[in-house]
């Protein structure tokens, strides 16, 4: 072994854990976020979704949230799951504009909601469940705003909207996408199911017809044959005779 393999072979262990250190760099404030789940819900309907919120501090406990939800597509029904360990208050707001629902037309919204009283220490994530609806048909996410306070008086704010290059904010919003119904999916899945079948009795058609053809071919050739096979012995009767 030469003197610059030796070097190579003692370098690389180094540059392996500073790539494993930077990816884990790169990767760690991602899982920090504070994000809703499941990400998505179907339009028009009525979901179970929680906050996950994550302690970010090694020296601090999260020991407040507040979440204002989207001013632009206000939810008639807003339900917090109890907590334990953590006192939910829960505001409303008159409506500048009536929203209509199934059950008629509400004229006050949730618009905020706040828990308090319980701790989030460092190195753990607590859940913070709500069943919201009637979710909105004309837009494709719900943007919301949320607030953790820590211990020591840090407040850090999840308001940063979706960048338009792609790039992730900061502190970004935790957002609820927001999808077509599954009825309008499967109406999708059964014209194509629909359309699949028309193509497949065409192709029973044109089978059909090329098997009919073959046959009629056939039977063209067989009678073609019978018929010189007729005119030789015929041939020869007259020859005999």
């Amino acid at each position: 072994m030469n003197v610059k393999t030796a070097r190579l072979r003692r370098r690389l262990p180094v540059v392996a854990g500073l790539t494993a250190g930077g990816v884990l760099l790169l990767a760690g404030p991602a899982f920090a976020h504070v994000g809703v789940q499941p990400g998505t819900a179907e339009k028009g309907g009525y979901s179970t979704i929680a906050l996950k919120v994550p302690n970010e501090k090694d020296n601090a406990s999260t020991v407040k949230l507040e979440l204002d939800l989207d001013p632009k597509h206000p939810l008639a029904s807003v339900m917090p799951q109890p907590v334990p360990g953590w006192d939910i208050k829960v505001e409303k707001s008159k409506l500048d504009k009536p929203v209509k629902t199934d059950d008629g037309t509400v004229n006050e919204a949730v618009t905020k909601v706040t828990w308090t009283g319980g701790k989030i220490e460092p190195g753990q994530f607590q859940q913070f469940p709500l069943s919201v609806g009637q979710l909105p048909t004309d837009a494709d996410e719900l943007v919301f705003k949320a607030l953790q306070t820590y211990s020591d008086d840090e407040v850090v704010r999840w308001i940063d909207p979706s960048k338009p290059n792609g790039q992730e904010a900061e502190h970004p919003a935790p957002t609820l996408k927001l999808v077509a119904k599954a009825a309008d999916a499967g109406g999708a899945k059964k014209a194509d199911d629909k359309s699949s079948q028309t193509e497949t009795a065409a192709d029973k058609s044109d089978d059909s017809s090329d098997t009919t053809a073959r046959v009629l071919g056939i039977a063209g050739i067989v009678v073609g044959v019978a018929g010189v096979a007729f005119g030789v012995l015929a041939g020869r009767r007259r020859s005999e005779g």
